[in-house]
C-alpha cells in the first residue's frame, strides 16, 4: 500500500454547458499540489452508465464492471456537483445507486455550486445518501454560492482573494486526515455492512 492517499473526484453533472468541469479543473490544480496525493478525475458525462439499474441477478454492465475498480481504488471521493431545484443531478443518483461496496467505510465531501444556496440544498440530501451507504460525509465541504460572481477580470475562476479558496484548503485537510484515518482501520479490521 502506498503512503499517497488516492482521491476520486467526481463530476456530477452532465449538462451541456455544465460549470462542473471548470470547478473540478480548480480542485485538481490545488490538489495537485499536495505531495500526498493520487487524483483520479471521474466525470460521469463520459462513464455512460446505464440509465436503469439491473437486478441482483443480472451481469453488470460494462460501463458499470470498467468504474468500479477505480471507486474501490479510492480513499475519499470529492463530488463536485450543481444544485438543480433543490436537489442534485440524477446522473449522480445513478452512478451511486449501481456501488455499494466501493463507498463503505471511507471519507466523502462536496463542493457544490448554485444559485444562493451555493448548493447546500443538493448536498444535504447526498449526506444522508452516503451514510446509509456506510460512508463518512464530513462536516466541512465547498459550497460556491453565486459562483459566477467569482470569474476574476482575466476570465480565470475563481479569483485569487475568493475565499473558496481557503475553503478548499480546509476541506482537503480534513479529508486526507478521514482518509487515513479510516484507510487504517479498514486495514486493520475490514469493515463489515
Amino acid at each position: 500500500m502506498t503512503d499517497k492517499l488516492r482521491f476520486a473526484i467526481i463530476i456530477a453533472s452532465t449538462r451541456t454547458g455544465r460549470f462542473g468541469p471548470t470547478v473540478a479543473g480548480w480542485v485538481l490544480s490545488r490538489a495537485w499540489r499536495r505531495a500526498d496525493l493520487e487524483l483520479d478525475l471521474i466525470d460521469l458525462a463520459e462513464t455512460a452508465l446505464p440509465d436503469t439499474l439491473g437486478d441482483q441477478d443480472d451481469p453488470l454492465p460494462d460501463p458499470v464492471r470498467r468504474l468500479a475498480p477505480r471507486l474501490a481504488a479510492a480513499d475519499a471521493f470529492l463530488v463536485v456537483t450543481p444544485e438543480y431545484n433543490r436537489s442534485f443531478p440524477a446522473p449522480l443518483k445513478t452512478a451511486i445507486d449501481w456501488f455499494y461496496a466501493e463507498w463503505h467505510a471511507k471519507p466523502v465531501t462536496f463542493i457544490s455550486y448554485g444559485r444562493e444556496s451555493g448548493g447546500r440544498h443538493a448536498t444535504a440530501q447526498l449526506r444522508q445518501i452516503f451514510t446509509e451507504l456506510h460512508a463518512v460525509a464530513i462536516r466541512d465541504e465547498v459550497a460556491l454560492a453565486c459562483y459566477w460572481e467569482q470569474f476574476a477580470a482575466d476570465g480565470t475562476w475563481p479569483k485569487p482573494t475568493s475565499p473558496c479558496n481557503a475553503a478548499l484548503k480546509t476541506t482537503l485537510d480534513q479529508l486526507s486526515w478521514w482518509a487515513h484515518a479510516l484507510r487504517e482501520a479498514r486495514a486493520k479490521n475490514p469493515y463489515l455492512a
